[in-house]
């Protein structure tokens, strides 16, 4: 849907398809917030705190509705990291915990931060991190690939929350 604003339903929620697809990079991101435990499952809605931990998100879900409060999906109309993280630990997208514990206690806001939001940079900075010390990136990217696939493919839908954003 290229209407930012989405579409008004029958009755009357402003929902986003899932047709804007994320940067690749906000699954990292979730991987993250999965391997510090920053996110708190509850049975219709999930709390998800930031990487520098000074703000807290609200995901909530209906069906196969989601809405989050983070910047990502409330402006630009694309699943933020709260989200993705939710779909991972609900089972609809694959959770490689081996892959989220190398993204263990990153600051994605410092790191985006420091590379002007080119989100494409600063995961390259964790990658050379994680190569240095061993790892095989390759397996950690397809990984990331898979799943990105499989968000591509998953049948839901997104609107903009009404929550407001909680600072610590």
């Amino acid at each position: 849907m290229d209407n930012p604003k989405g579409a008004k339903s029958a009755e009357g929620v402003v929902t986003m398809a899932m047709k804007k697809m994320p940067p690749i990079e906000k699954i990292y991101e979730a991987y993250s917030a999965i391997a510090d435990s920053r996110v708190v499952m509850k049975e219709d809605s999930a709390s998800v705190k930031s990487s520098d931990r000074s703000k807290e998100y609200k995901v909530k879900w209906e069906g196969g509705v989601y809405s989050s409060n983070d910047n990502a999906t409330y402006w630009a109309g694309y699943a933020g990291y709260p989200i993705i993280a939710v779909l991972m630990l609900q089972g609809k997208l694959k959770l490689d915990r081996f892959v989220a514990e190398l993204f263990k206690d990153i600051n994605w806001k410092k790191l985006n931060e420091k590379h002007k939001s080119k989100y494409d940079q600063a995961v390259q900075e964790v990658m050379d991190d994680l190569k240095a010390k061993g790892n095989d990136t390759n397996v950690i990217r397809k990984s990331v690939e898979e799943v990105y696939g499989e968000l591509e493919s998953l049948d839901i839908s997104l609107k903009r929350s009404s929550v407001k954003r909680n600072k610590k």
